[in-house]
């Protein structure tokens, strides 16, 4: 069954805890794992994660379908009336929200489901560090009052990202809900995340802290969460994956 991590992030965090998804990850992160599949591993993750999503964050209806026995059958199920945009946070976010894109189109009517393409990346100062993140083009193809808005990008690290792409949606309309799917999340990202949008849900299926104190390692998460840290000086996740969306396209940069 699966289950979530104990933490003291607040109620809209979830960091799934399964031992099925965790060797997958770990498969995933490790050094020696590269195309095809990689492809195979985050696809398979993406899918698991969404349907945890679904099924805790999506709206629900009863109804009666009828099975080929003729027989009616009866029971609480997603309502596929509901209106979703997902977002390609280009590049490490292109293939997940493709997943995510094709699942949504299989369980709800896909008049309602639409996907969105932002282009952004990391802007650094002298010293290499991250300072935040400019968008550099968007392909948006509709409005967003009122539906749900996924982000389902792999790695959570600083949260510049994230919330940069949220600023740009919450101008343009009022989102049902913000979700944000991730592989990998940092104490940073969930701090940054929460400070400027604390109704987001953030979903993950781990959290990397491997730069904290030992004392704070040995804490529930999010107890000392001033202390946590999961980014090293050039603000990458340790342990991490490594550049995802470098290793996902095998570009060099």
């Amino acid at each position: 069954m699966i289950g979530t991590l104990d933490h003291a992030y607040g109620e809209h965090v979830h960091i799934i805890n399964d031992p099925y998804f965790s060797t997958l990850l770990a498969d995933l992160s490790s050094k020696g794992t590269g195309q095809p599949r990689l492809n195979w591993l985050l696809t398979a993750l993406y899918r698991g994660l969404l349907g945890y999503v679904f099924s805790h964050e999506f709206p629900k209806q009863t109804r009666q379908v009828v099975t080929r026995m003729d027989e009616p059958l009866t029971g609480e199920f997603l309502d596929p009336e509901t209106k979703v945009v997902t977002v390609d946070i280009a590049r490490a976010g292109i293939m997940p929200s493709m997943v995510a894109y094709e699942l949504l189109n299989m369980v709800l009517d896909p008049a309602g489901v639409r996907q969105d393409h932002i282009i952004i990346q990391r802007t650094v100062g002298s010293q290499g560090t991250v300072t935040g993140a400019q968008i550099s083009g968007t392909k948006v193809g509709g409005p967003i009052d009122g539906r749900i808005l996924l982000f389902p990008d792999p790695m959570g690290a600083t949260g510049s990202s994230l919330t940069e792409v949220m600023r740009f949606y919450l101008k343009r309309g009022t989102p049902l809900k913000m979700i944000s799917l991730n592989l990998i999340i940092t104490p940073e990202f969930i701090r940054k995340v929460h400070n400027e949008f604390p109704e987001t849900r953030l979903y993950a299926f781990r959290l990397d802290r491997g730069l904290s104190p030992a004392h704070v390692l040995a804490a529930k998460p999010g107890l000392y969460w001033d202390q946590e840290r999961g980014l090293n000086d050039k603000q990458y996740i340790i342990p991490g994956a490594g550049g995802l969306g470098e290793t996902l396209n095998n570009a060099e940069d």
